[in-house]
């Protein structure tokens, strides 16, 4: 059986600290997902899950906790644990740049892998400790903001007894993401001690490897890749989304677009009899030599299927978004006052 593993980076916004943002501001736009139609962030997410008997996989980046306080964390892990799903652990580093104590002194950075392996290791405990502390099961996989890790990441999570890392991403590698993995192999692998469990997708034209995101792809591309992961004998299919990815960009309304992707996934996951629901605690390891998973091959009508459908979603999500990009084009070139007054008549 294959385990599709529905995983949620699940992280307060720098971008909105920075913005003068509170605690409370911050979380209820970052976790709830609320906007004035309501809350489409992990409760309604779960809510999802639940309906169609799967569990999800939280991956909780604590280190706000250094800028807001513990509380706003203890809020987060709290109903994710009494729900039944899984937590585990993330890490945006660029907190610290904010932090009011930064426990490696002086040090900061975009990603966890811009750090050497002793300071790794230290935030990485201290970010499990803090879960821990929220009332978390004891974490065994982490997976890194932005999939900035490298393989010191990895030795740093076998030192400290973490079984599972899921911070490959090809569509990252070489854009923060230095693991030092083959990206044509979906497969599982033990990699510096632990085992490395990457984010499925598929090829969706020649050299360009589409993860297994909601907002990436369509709903017959996910069937596809979850299709392709189960056909292929892998022990996972992972696929990602975020706290805040069922609302449009500006966070002002929900994105239907992305919601009904959502669905489409629960929906494949509980029909497919080749394929469990679950996350890291009760999954196998691979094999002492497994197999090589490969990539799902391009097909050019489901990718152009796919733009189309995202150019009609971003008209009907995003309005507010488009416009405040056609307002940044108008006033950088002349064609942009063109191609501008064109986009905005049809937004």
């Amino acid at each position: 059986m294959t385990r599709a593993i529905i995983s949620f980076d699940t992280e307060l916004s720098a971008g909105l600290y920075q913005r003068g943002a509170d605690a409370r501001a911050n979380f209820e736009s970052s976790i709830l997902g609320r906007c004035r139609d309501g809350d489409f962030g992990i409760h309604f997410q779960m809510d999802m899950l639940e309906r169609h008997g799967l569990t999800g996989v939280f991956f909780i980046d604590p280190m706000p906790a250094l800028v807001y306080g513990p509380e706003v964390i203890d809020a987060i892990v709290r109903p994710v644990v009494e729900r039944g799903h899984e937590v585990q652990v993330h890490i945006h580093t660029e907190w610290l740049a904010f932090a009011r104590f930064n426990p490696v002194g002086r040090q900061t950075g975009r990603n966890i892998g811009d750090f050497p392996l002793a300071a790794q290791k230290k935030l990485i405990a201290l970010a499990r400790d803090i879960l821990v502390g929220a009332g978390a099961p004891k974490p065994t996989a982490f997976r890194a903001g932005n999939f900035g890790a490298n393989d010191d990441t990895l030795r740093a999570l076998a030192a400290l007894g973490f079984r599972f890392d899921s911070s490959f991403n090809g569509a990252y590698q070489g854009h923060g993401c230095a693991i030092s993995l083959d990206a044509g192999n979906l497969g599982m692998r033990t990699h510096h001690g632990v085992v490395e469990v990457p984010v499925s997708g598929l090829m969706d034209r020649a050299n360009r490897f589409r993860p297994a995101q909601l907002c990436a792809m369509s709903e017959e591309e996910m069937r596809d890749a979850l299709d392709h992961s189960a056909a292929s004998g892998a022990i996972q299919f992972s696929a990602f989304s975020h706290s805040f990815e069922l609302l449009s960009r500006d966070r002002e309304v929900p994105n239907g677009l992305a919601i009904s992707r959502m669905e489409a996934l629960c929906r494949a996951v509980a029909d497919d009899a080749r394929v469990t629901s679950g996350g890291f605690a009760t999954l196998p390891g691979p094999p002492a030599r497994p197999a090589r998973i490969g990539l799902a091959a391009p097909k050019p009508l489901r990718t152009l299927r796919r733009t189309i459908e995202q150019g009609f979603g971003h008209l009907a999500h995003e309005v507010r978004y488009v416009r405040d990009l056609i307002s940044v084009t108008v006033n950088s070139s002349r064609w942009g006052k063109v191609l501008g007054g064109v986009f905005l008549a049809v937004a």
